[in-house]
């Protein structure tokens, strides 16, 4: 890094105040000084990060793209400052989580109910979301822990095993009852039902979008949900046969409100845990994975 930190403090502060003398006033220190950090620092990095105005000063591109990384830099030190603050005030910190509505419901929860009984005063923050953009998040240190289910795991990661899930298909037993009334007997099920799959850029829709193309299914009517727990639901009121995971529908199963589609070829297995990057050192990371296994 060619400019020190406090350079940056300073952009930084006028960046958010977007007048020099607010921002001397947070600093604490003289508007002069102010001005003659920022102009060393267009200077050094070759461009104008300000522009003057009636009100005081705004970005310029250049500047408003800057932001965008020094916000990230200085987010990052608070976030780092709280962790310590609270591990030394009441030894707890902060658990960044991912996790979809459906696995937030049936892997996530059970587990951190555990983990808030031996850490009670834990800050937790839950993201709501799917897979890949948990996955994108982790990356980018934005989490520390993500819900997952997955066919493998990229370089860097590190991912804890909760249990083996299998991709499904399901429908009452009236909607079968009349699809095959319908369509015949033999009929090919999944080309010929009203079938209703998770959103095209969702893992668990990517997953099931490779098994059509393995095994030359073209499906004749699709509709895509936003979440797995709606896949169920409609599919319980009979709109057609749903694409789910088979440990999340059990009880339906079990009381014959859905009945699973028989395959010649069952779609290749997944796991669901937890997914994290190896060179997370947070203290509450390590917790609560010591608190899942």
């Amino acid at each position: 890094m060619e400019q020190s930190l406090s350079s940056y403090k300073v952009f930084y502060e006028v960046a958010k105040a977007g007048n020099i003398s607010k921002a001397a006033k947070a600093l604490f220190i003289s508007q002069p000084a102010i001005s003659k950090s920022i102009v060393k620092l267009e200077e050094q990095l070759g461009v104008k990060l300000f522009v003057r105005n009636s009100r005081g000063v705004s970005l310029t591109a250049e500047g408003e793209m800057l932001l965008g990384h020094v916000s990230d830099a200085f987010d990052n030190i608070e976030r780092g400052e709280d962790e310590i603050r609270r591990l030394r005030e009441f030894n707890v910190g902060h658990l960044r989580i991912g996790s979809s509505t459906t696995l937030c419901k049936y892997l996530l929860i059970p587990y951190l109910k555990e983990y808030l009984k031996d850490y009670p005063h834990m800050k937790i923050s839950i993201h709501n979301q799917d897979s890949m953009r948990t996955m994108k998040e982790l990356e980018d240190r934005k989490l520390d822990v993500g819900a997952v289910v997955l066919p493998s795991i990229k370089s860097g990661f590190r991912f804890l095993k909760i249990m083996e899930v299998e991709d499904i298909f399901v429908c009452t037993p009236e909607y079968l009852k009349n699809l095959r009334m319908l369509e015949g007997e033999d009929c090919n099920i999944l080309e010929k039902a009203n079938l209703m799959l998770l959103d095209r850029e969702n893992i668990t829709r990517k997953h099931v979008d490779e098994y059509f193309r393995e095994n030359g299914i073209v499906p004749r009517s699709m509709l895509e949900i936003s979440t797995m727990d709606l896949l169920i639901d409609f599919a319980k009121i009979g709109l057609g046969v749903s694409a789910v995971i088979k440990e999340f529908v059990l009880s339906e199963l079990k009381e014959g409100t859905l009945i699973q589609i028989p395959l010649k070829f069952p779609v290749k297995k997944r796991q669901a845990g937890f997914a994290y990057l190896e060179s997370n050192k947070n203290e509450a990371l390590r917790r609560f994975l010591q608190s899942a296994g």
